[in-house]
């Protein structure tokens, strides 16, 4: 573990010298920091996951969950593009693209040098995500037209190259759902509009995508037509580390946040620390912390042993979110009043909490996978090998 905690203090060093002194300034311009986040793929925050052919580091998912966790623990906002530029968005197009298509996008994904996107929801959509869709893209040719709409697209205003999914075949349901590398800035029929959150940063957003008429050549679709679910659902397992490694690192920093107040403030003499309810919440939130922390380890380190993983990954997902909900909610508790204060982060970080709840599959989602796998009705890990994508992970050919 000697390189991991290697990695550890290189991301702190990272975070503390190019991103909290000026993520502020950002964030009130509303503008994405495109630098930063260049340096972050120069320093190989990025790259963990994919083989240095490509431009990654291969250290594996290991790696990549510490990567995660520490940037999440000192500012989540800046793991917000996480998934576009280390998660779903590379992963897809590794694990499905031609030679060419991973040549041109990948590397460029993980330096940083371009702006991801992964598009999949729709309004109204909910967790029949690809049955429900109702995104049409139709063959003219050598391109395809897309016509529809999608919602929570994150960084969807600033996309350069990202991966969006819409229906080729639209009576086949989810068999019917194709996966296309689109290029907003560089074809017509794409407008992205901007959703407004509150507590949520102002720099790093999510849009709803409104599509007409755009224009994906066909060298640009990802995989055959109908792959597209099928696709998702791979990258997916990587996401849910993802999500998973961004909640331990909220509930990190709500602890660190919630110890740290419950030192400085004093209350009758002494400071609250000393209160016994205050205690019982303080051990409440490390034993959920690092439980979270050994489910993660242990799926991240079977991801780079090659193993199954999609049960295991909706485990860890849905333990880590629900530490992040629990321990972000008793932070706030001990700062009484000054947890809705801007004064303090920690009204930031419950807001992102309940975004990591929601992100790459509901709780709900994850608990269906979870209990039909244990009833007996259907093995979540029966496509495990099956796939004939490229493998993923630490010494990857």
């Amino acid at each position: 573990m000697e390189e991991m905690e290697e990695i550890r203090s290189t991301v702190r060093r990272f975070m503390h010298t190019e991103v909290l002194p000026y993520i502020d300034e950002y964030e009130a311009k509303k503008q994405l920091p495109r630098e930063l986040i260049r340096k972050a793929g120069a320093t190989g925050l990025y790259g963990s996951v994919f083989p240095e052919s490509v431009g990654g580091t291969n250290l594996g998912y290991l790696a990549a969950v510490i990567i995660l966790e520490e940037i999440s623990r000192l500012d989540v906002r800046f793991a917000v593009c996480s998934n576009q530029q280390s998660g779903t968005c590379p992963t897809s197009i590794y694990l499905a693209g031609t030679d060419e298509q991973v040549e041109k996008y990948v590397p460029r994904l993980i330096a940083g040098e371009i702006i991801g996107m992964m598009s999949l929801t729709e309004d109204g959509s909910g967790s029949d995500a690809a049955g429900a869709m109702k995104t049409r893209a139709v063959r003219d040719g050598d391109v395809y037209r897309l016509n529809g709409s999608k919602m929570w697209a994150t960084l969807g205003d600033e996309c350069d190259a990202g991966i969006l999914l819409a229906k080729t075949d639209p009576s086949a349901g989810a068999k019917g759902v194709t996966a296309f590398i689109v290029e907003p800035k560089k074809y017509p029929g794409f407008t992205a509009k901007r959703i407004e959150t509150a507590n949520l940063s102002k720099a790093f957003t999510s849009s709803a995508l409104f599509l007409d008429d755009f224009v994906v050549p066909v060298e640009n679709r990802l995989g055959q037509e109908g792959d597209g679910f099928k696709i998702i659902m791979r990258a997916l397992q990587s996401g849910r580390v993802v999500i998973a490694a961004k909640s331990l690192g909220i509930a990190l920093g709500a602890y660190d946040d919630a110890v740290k107040y419950a030192n400085e403030r004093i209350v009758r003499g002494s400071p609250i620390g000393r209160f016994q309810m205050i205690q019982s919440q303080i051990a409440d939130m490390a034993v959920q912390i690092e439980a979270s922390r050994a489910l993660l380890y242990k799926v991240a380190q079977m991801m780079d042993d090659g193993l199954a993983t999609n049960r295991i990954a909706s485990i860890a997902k849905y333990h880590a979110a629900s530490t992040a909900k629990f321990c972000t909610d008793l932070s706030q508790q001990i700062h009484g009043g000054y947890g809705i204060s801007a004064e303090f982060r920690i009204a930031r970080y419950k807001s992102y909490a309940d975004l990591m709840y929601t992100g790459e599959g509901t709780a709900n989602v994850q608990k269906i996978l979870i209990a039909e796998d244990a009833l007996g009705y259907k093995d979540a890990d029966r496509h495990h090998g099956k796939t004939g994508f490229r493998p993923i992970g630490k010494d990857v050919a």
